[in-house]
């Protein structure tokens, strides 16, 4: 069977190189190729010997996964659907923006986390993707949308917001991100990879020391009695854990700040007292709030806080000199806005029924 390259970070490309009798910098060499060419061609790999390259296309491939569909919303939003076998698919996300182009990607087929307002995870959890089929959607997504008059792709910041738990997929999840990270790959800088959490405590301890990038933690709740109702993952790492964790991240992280992403609702978490009751929870934490109007799907009995509900909670929290920005929607109209992202399940009989060993109490 051929070895696909895209499952490989740095390291694992160069051990994989020697182990076939090759010197790193040969590594180095395919992966620029791969990477800032967007090749999956080996002969098109042209300062490499003929030799190697034959010997590639024996033993190697470049393959992402392979899309089924896509999407364009009105506000030049784009959703591709990607097939990820065995009747599992995920979406990955394109969001053009004024000066940047934001990709929003998946790391597992589904979500064990069930959180309450969140379509993906009423899918339920089948299983985690590869680091090919993490990466595979940013390699794919440039190739789809090309490079710009100077030259650069168009993607430039990436966000791991899409479908799944990134953190319960702790080493595909890292190996992807060190592919961003590389010069000789992407070479994005550490604040323009975000990584979002519920709140897996000790893998965010281990991504601090290991691989430290722009955090977002799913925050949506001013206390443990609501967040336990609306994310259950709080039961095991309360409120009081996460927000020690988030300090100790900011010791090695690459922003002076945690993002909290807040989802608001209409009559549950939306209430000035609420808002006045999460200034005291986050005190100690140097942060700034990411507002999101509530996205309905089919089966959610949630709404959509009212404009003049979100207005006033945002008044509280910027009251106490805390940044606040109101998340656009965007994509609502594909069904790319945030906790929309439902993929397909072909035959949900056959998915996963045993969720991580983190959720475990």
């Amino acid at each position: 069977m051929q070895q696909n390259l895209l499952d490989f970070d740095v390291a694992q490309l160069t051990a994989w190189f020697a182990e076939h009798g090759e010197k790193p910098f040969r590594a180095r060499q395919v992966l620029r190729w791969i990477y800032k060419g967007g090749e999956s061609d080996f002969d098109a790999m042209s300062d490499l010997a003929v030799s190697l390259r034959e010997k590639l296309k024996q033993i190697a491939c470049v393959r992402a996964p392979k899309v089924m569909r896509e999407e364009l919303s009105d506000d030049g939003t784009r959703k591709w659907l990607l097939d990820m076998g065995t009747g599992n698919a995920v979406e990955t996300v394109f969001i053009p923006e004024e000066g940047r182009g934001t990709l929003c990607v998946s790391t597992q087929a589904g979500c064990a986390l069930d959180c309450a307002f969140c379509s993906t995870g009423k899918q339920g959890f089948n299983r985690n993707l590869s680091v090919a089929e993490i990466i595979g959607q940013l390699w794919w997504a440039n190739r789809q949308l090309g490079k710009d008059a100077a030259g650069s792709w168009q993607i430039s910041n990436v966000v791991l917001m899409g479908m799944g738990e990134p953190l319960l997929n702790y080493d595909n999840t890292v190996s992807a991100l060190r592919l961003m990270l590389d010069d000789h790959a992407y070479g994005l800088s550490r604040r323009r990879v975000t990584v979002s959490t519920s709140g897996i405590v000790p893998a965010m301890d281990r991504l601090r020391d290991e691989c430290p990038v722009a955090l977002a933690v799913s925050l949506h709740a001013p206390n443990d009695q609501l967040r336990d109702e609306l994310m259950p993952i709080n039961q095991k790492y309360p409120l009081k854990e996460l927000l020690a964790a988030c300090k100790r991240y900011l010791e090695k992280a690459p922003r002076d700040f945690i993002t909290f992403e807040y989802v608001l609702l209409d009559g549950v978490n939306d209430s000035e007292q609420q808002a006045r009751e999460l200034v005291q929870l986050v005190r100690d934490v140097p942060c700034k709030f990411n507002l999101i109007p509530f996205n309905p799907f089919p089966q959610t009995h949630y709404r959509r806080s009212k404009p003049e509900a979100i207005r006033r909670f945002r008044n509280v929290l910027m009251q106490a000199d805390i940044v606040v920005t109101t998340r656009k929607t965007r994509g609502e109209d594909i069904a790319a806005a945030c906790g929309q992202l439902a993929g397909l399940v072909q035959d949900k009989t056959q998915r996963t029924v045993q969720r991580p060993a983190a959720l475990h109490g």
